[in-house]
């Protein structure tokens, strides 16, 4: 990864944006996959994303500012039966974001998380899968694990239309801290987080309750 990066900043002198965009497809429950699927799947996701952020906010720091789309998804904020870890490194690498935005933001250094919901690419072909333990498959995990071999499971979102909202998005003034894609996938994380805010809401006075006197 460091590497790649300063032959990119030599080669193009300067940095505008940067896109990072790890892929890996783990697909089984969380007791089916195993310990170095596990590893493989955060190194790559997780770790990898993370090493290219650092990577480049030396150079991004010294040109003054500069623009970093990390690719997330809708699985970012809801979670499918059956990609738990998939889920795992998302809602991490969107806290990692979220903080350093934050940190470097002094520099003109600013973020955006890309969040496409299902879209028609070469992700489902590449699906790695644990071999299925038979104890899941009257739970929601089979019922998704029948849904993506059956087609059932749809991809609606134009890869084409995401890329040129990616690219509109990078000259965007202030870069916005979130770019869903999809009709979907803004369904799904509306829905979502409506759930989150009424159940939080509940708990308003549980909380409040439990500062020191």
């Amino acid at each position: 990864i460091g590497s790649v990066v300063q032959q990119a900043v030599t080669g193009l002198g300067r940095v505008v944006v940067v896109v990072s965009g790890a892929g890996c497809a783990l697909f089984g429950a969380g007791g089916e996959v195993s310990d170095a699927q596990i590893d493989q799947h955060l190194q790559t996701y997780l770790v990898g994303s993370i090493q290219v952020i650092r990577a480049c906010l030396p150079f991004l720091r010294e040109q003054g500012g500069g623009r970093v789309l990390q690719v997330s998804s809708e699985g970012g904020q809801l979670a499918y039966p059956n990609f738990s870890l998939y889920h795992a490194s998302k809602w991490a690498v969107e806290g990692f974001v979220e903080s350093v935005a934050q940190e470097v933001a002094p520099f003109g250094i600013e973020f955006t998380l890309v969040e496409p919901g299902p879209t028609r690419t070469n992700f489902g072909a590449a699906l790695v899968s644990p071999p299925p333990m038979a104890v899941y498959d009257k739970t929601p995990a089979g019922d998704v694990r029948r849904a993506v071999a059956s087609g059932e499971f749809a991809l609606t979102g134009d890869p084409v239309k995401m890329a040129k909202a990616m690219l509109a998005v990078a000259d965007a003034k202030p870069a916005p801290k979130r770019l869903l894609l999809g009709s979907g996938a803004y369904d799904r994380v509306h829905a979502t987080l409506t759930e989150r805010l009424a159940a939080l809401e509940q708990q308003q006075q549980i909380a409040r309750s439990t500062e020191i006197d």
